[in-house]
């Protein structure tokens, strides 16, 4: 493909044709808004950085914001959004998003795009009423009456925050009003990209060179050594470091969990949930020698920990395709450190998967807490006396966390050591991840 005809592609794309193709993807059951993006950025990755940029931010903000995009499209139009038809009420979400939080964008080229759009997917008929419903928030958007916090807080919270009203109200079981706000607040401070450094092929001086070589920005992290924020990047699979194996991606949170695991040099670890494997790795590249043994339910899941592990050119891991909730007996009192970072809700990375908040309900929660205590049941049997259980989940829900951890040392031989760790997003600078050390009795 010629640099010419490349450029010819990219002028003749539409990138809000693109977002609302994204969304209406993610109307289909069982999509996820990260894996659609990621698709659609690899498809036109020709585009320039800076149109690439645009689809991301519109298809996300329009996203997690859309709890507060439909109200402030229901306060303007006399059809209701629930009343709409599916395409129609996309397109106004991902319009009034660009007139609420895009400034760069003129409300006058919202509105004639939108209304392009309409016709060429077949609406002719519905353009007038796109037209006017914009143009109506365009002049009024400021007038737009928001709940009052003294008089409705959870209302309030819902709109501004767009979080479903159960989920504020779980919060508010655990967490005091303030707290629940700041969880909330959190969501939206900016994502940041954090690293881990294969220390095992470099250093952190030698991987901040090269970084720097590739033009991106890397910087240290405080409290953890082989960590580095990243930002400035293009494309993050393009870069040559990227490539080598000399880093991968990992949330500061995620990191925290191998600190609490603690291995020593020549440890026997057991990854019971692993994919995509970055707690093995960090796990592995923690130790001198030792073995991580990184397992998965699925053929997929342990082909991508293979792949990752590959990458990084590790070979103190080994991959095992497990159902967690069938118990190995092979592994029994083998490991000196089990490792079950379980599934879970997720709550706390709604920031970074923000469809995780419309996708879910008090009975998955339950349901995943009682799955949660299935698994915890069978891999506890592979810790050694003596040995550890570091459980983890990225949520936040005492359900799933707190009160797992008093249920499993009542019904098994551990002894929790030192305080349970509940992250929390706007407090603690990470996503909202949860983090136990457990003890088995005995042992030397």
């Amino acid at each position: 493909m010629t640099d010419a005809h490349t450029k010819d592609m990219a002028y003749s794309v539409n990138e809000r044709e693109i977002v609302l193709d994204i969304l209406m993807e993610l109307e289909k059951p069982d999509t996820l808004s990260h894996v659609v993006v990621n698709a659609a950025l690899e498809k036109y990755q020709y585009l320039l950085k800076n149109k690439r940029s645009f689809i991301t931010r519109l298809t996300q903000g329009t996203i997690e914001r859309r709890i507060e995009l439909d109200y402030i499209i229901d306060s303007f139009s006399k059809t209701p959004v629930r009343k709409m038809k599916p395409l129609i009420r996309n397109l106004l979400e991902l319009s009034v998003y660009q007139l609420k939080y895009m400034d760069g964008v003129p409300a006058s080229a919202v509105c004639n795009e939108a209304v392009k759009l309409a016709g060429k997917r077949h609406f002719t008929n519905l353009k007038g009423f796109v037209n006017g419903v914009l143009r109506n928030i365009a002049r009024n958007l400021d007038k737009c009456v928001y709940p009052d916090k003294n008089k409705d807080y959870v209302k309030y919270c819902s709109v501004t925050y767009s979080m479903p009203e159960w989920l504020i109200k779980l919060w508010q079981e655990t967490y005091t009003n303030e707290e629940t706000e700041q969880i909330l607040k959190g969501f939206y401070k900016e994502k940041v990209t954090y690293i881990r450094c294969n220390t095992k092929k470099l250093t952190m001086e030698q991987l901040q060179e090269k970084l720097t070589e590739e033009n991106v920005t890397a910087k240290r992290v405080d409290q953890i050594p082989y960590a580095l924020s990243i930002e400035g990047y293009d494309y993050l699979l393009g870069l040559q470091s990227f490539q080598n194996g000399e880093f991968f991606v990992q949330d500061i949170s995620s990191m925290l969990a191998g600190e609490a695991a603690d291995p020593n040099d020549d440890d026997y670890v057991i990854d019971v949930c692993a994919a995509p494997g970055g707690k093995s790795m960090n796990i592995a590249l923690k130790m001198k020698g030792g073995h991580v043994e990184a397992r998965d339910l699925t053929e997929t899941k342990t082909a991508m920990i293979e792949e990752n592990i590959a990458r990084m050119g590790l070979d103190n891991i080994s991959v095992k395709q497990w159902d967690a909730l069938v118990t190995d007996e092979q592994a029994k009192e083998k490991a000196d450190i089990v490792i079950a970072d379980l599934p879970c809700s997720g709550l706390g990375i709604i920031g970074r998967k923000p469809d995780i908040k419309y996708n879910t309900d008090r009975d998955k929660l339950k349901s995943l807490a009682a799955l949660q205590r299935d698994i915890l049941s069978v891999v506890c049997t592979y810790v050694k006396p003596g040995g550890i259980l570091l459980y983890s989940t990225c949520t936040i829900n005492r359900e799933e966390n707190e009160d797992n951890v008093e249920w499993f040392v009542k019904e098994f031989p551990f002894t929790l050591e030192g305080q349970a760790r509940q992250l929390l997003p706007g407090r603690d600078g990470t996503d909202g991840f949860f983090i136990a050390r457990l003890r088995k009795d005995g042992g030397a």
